[in-house]
């Protein structure tokens, strides 16, 4: 999924984390500064700058003061940016709902039964390296 977002926003996998991060941030009301966002993406404050401006110029965020600290800064993801992940995983959900329904009730409980055995293997392997 993160690749065709990826593709269907033309940009990289940093660039794609960056902007889910802000969008998580903003849902949460939390501001983010570009040293909390170089923190989060495990990048050099030089990296996010050169990050920032690229996303700027492509519409996806913006710099604005930060509201309690005026010389501060904060990057904001654009509602454009938003609509856009909004409408590409949209379509993508959309088409994973429809093969779902596809499957007959044996098919969707095989499936589960797969699923639930698999995370219990996971969970039990987890627990022996514990």
């Amino acid at each position: 999924m993160r690749r065709r977002t990826r593709e269907s926003m033309r940009m990289g996998e940093t660039d794609l984390a960056a902007i889910r991060y802000l969008l998580a941030a903003q849902r949460r009301g939390q501001n983010v500064s570009p040293k909390d966002l170089a923190a989060n993406l495990d990048i050099s404050s030089a990296s996010v700058s050169v990050m920032i401006d690229r996303l700027e110029k492509s519409g996806h965020v913006s710099r604005r003061r930060h509201p309690t600290d005026g010389r501060g800064v904060v990057v904001v993801a654009t509602e454009d940016s938003e609509t856009e992940v909004r409408e590409t995983l949209g379509i993508m959900h959309a088409r994973m709902l429809a093969v779902a329904e596809s499957l007959s009730p044996a098919e969707t409980a095989a499936v589960a039964r797969f699923l639930t055995e698999m995370a219990v293997a996971i969970e039990d392997l987890s627990s022996e390296s514990s």
